[in-house]
Order: C-alpha cells, then structure tokens, then sequence
C-alpha cells in the first residue's frame, strides 16, 4: 500500500484566546482530483484509521477520487489547543468547513464524507450548516456516510467512554499499548492481529523509554463535563441539524452498538434525508471499516 501524503492546514482558535493552530489531513491518490471523500475519525482515533477504505475507495489505479483523512485537532499530526473547551463540535465543524474550501480551491468539485462516531457529528454539523448558510452551500456533501453515530447518544455509552477517555497512560512497550487499547475497543468487533497493529501503531507515540497515545488528553474535558441536561440540548440541536440534510445518506451501524440504539437508527430512516440503514452483526461501536465487508457497502453506495 502506498502511504498517504501528510498536509497542515492552518485554522482559527474558536475561543476566547486568539490564534490559530495546524490540522493536519492525510491525502490519498491524486492531487486537486475533483472528486473528494472526506473521512473523520472517532473521538480518541485519527485520520490513519481510513488507510483501508481509502486505498479501495482511489481504486486500483488511484485515480477514481482523491481521498482525504483528516487528523482533527488534537489528535494525530494535528496540534493541541490552548482552551480545553475548545475541543467541541463546533471547533471541528469550522475547521473541516476551511478544509472543504482548501479543497475546493484545490480543484474538489464533488465532496463525499464518511465520519465514524465523533467524525459523524461533525459530518451532520457540516452538511446542515451548508444548507443553512448559502455562502457555503458550494461545499455541501453529495453523499454521507454516518458511521455508527446519529443525534441521539446513549448515556450508558457516554459513561463508558468517560471512563477510559484522556487518561494520560505510559507504556512500556508498543505491544503493551496495543493490548491496553483492545481492552476498550473489543466492541471493534474482530481483526487480525496484522489489522490491529495496522489500527494501533498510528496511535502510539514515543515518550523516552516509554511510549504514550497521540491524543492531548484535554480532548477528555468537556465529555466528562457533560451533563444528562447538557446531553438533551445537544439532542434536540442535533436532531434540527439532522432534519436539515439534503445529502444522500448512509446509517451504519454495528449491530451490538451501545452508542445508537435501534430506536434512533428507525427514527433518522424516517426523517431529515432518511438515511438507508446497513447493520453489521458481531460489531458493537463502531465497525472501523476495515473488514472486507463493510469496506465493499462504503465504496458501493459512494460508487454504484
């Protein structure tokens, strides 16, 4: 597989304390193609989980599209903020809205998105934005994939996350650190031990004699400053977005997920752009999209 390229791109503090911070964004198969799917990873992941789906999705030859994964701030090549508040959706939003005219100033004419989890939410804050502010409309999504993630979260879910997320670990091995992730990402569902060090080594970061996670661990302040309160408004907001979107869109969903129930998946079917569903049994949150078959149902309905 041939590597992607590494890009920055500089951005706006979104906060009370001015400045500007790098994003940086992964690049497969030709440069300034028109065609452009933007992929999102999860809260705690980066830009290097999509290798897979992207070399499918360029095609054999590289030249279908022109993916782009990116590392949201904070996380992987991209750097940290300065306001642990900032790492929200609204930041993220903004700054994948300054990727979308990079972009588009690029050469992109067509942009697709898949977010899995966090990069879904981001995905639906975009795609409604560009509905509602028509000076941005040139960069709305042709399609969405929404991965594993729509405007209701389950709090059982959130709790869990908080228990493992932004805990500044040291280890002495990047086995250890590989093993230390799978305790709390066996939800995955099941890899190859060559898969998930594949998934892993993107993560881990050499710290002396030790190694750590790539992630600043502030990205863990405002999950566990979330309330049951703070969670219903952002549903009700979420939910306004979501009814907003004209792109065509894509619900997957693993079919153990504590994150999305089914009741949620039944409702974005029947409202907003009335996403087609895709249920992948033995995968809990979220299927990484790396698997044969979730691969094939990504680039199938990208490229009918």
């Amino acid at each position: 597989m041939k590597e992607p390229t590494p890009h920055l791109l500089e951005c706006d503090h979104a906060g009370s304390q001015p400045g500007m911070h790098r994003m940086a964004y992964w690049s497969h198969g030709v440069p300034h193609h028109a065609h452009v799917v933007v992929c999102v990873h999860g809260l705690a992941r980066q830009g290097r989980d999509f290798d897979v789906l992207a070399q499918r999705l360029i095609g054999a030859d590289g030249q279908r599209c022109r993916v782009v994964a990116v590392d949201v701030v904070g996380r992987g090549l991209s750097d940290w903020l300065p306001e642990p508040s900032l790492y929200q959706v609204p930041q993220y939003a903004a700054d994948l809205l300054m990727l979308l005219m990079a972009l588009k100033g690029q050469g992109a004419q067509t942009v697709d998105w898949v977010g899995t989890s966090m990069g879904g939410l981001i995905g639906i804050a975009v795609a409604a934005q560009t509905v509602l502010t028509p000076q941005i409309a040139m960069f709305a999504p042709r399609k969405l994939v929404l991965n594993d993630i729509g405007p209701v979260v389950q709090w059982s879910a959130l709790q869990r996350i908080k228990d493992y997320i932004g805990a500044d670990l040291r280890f002495a091995s990047e086995q250890e650190a590989m093993d230390a992730m799978w305790k709390v990402s066996t939800s995955f569902g099941p890899h190859t031990p060559e898969q998930w060090r594949a998934l892993c080594m993107p993560m881990i970061r050499p710290d002396g004699d030790r190694f750590k996670l790539h992630y600043d661990p502030a990205i863990a302040v405002p999950v566990r400053a979330t309330t049951p309160e703070a969670a219903a408004q952002a549903e009700a907001l979420l939910w306004q977005l979501y009814d907003q979107i004209k792109a065509e869109t894509l619900l997957i969903r693993g079919k153990d997920s504590d994150l999305i129930s089914e009741v949620t998946a039944k409702q974005m079917q029947e409202r907003g752009p009335k996403a087609k569903l895709l249920e992948f049994a033995g995968v809990g949150h979220a299927p990484m999209l790396v698997q044969k078959d979730q691969v094939d149902a990504v680039e199938a309905f990208l490229f009918p």
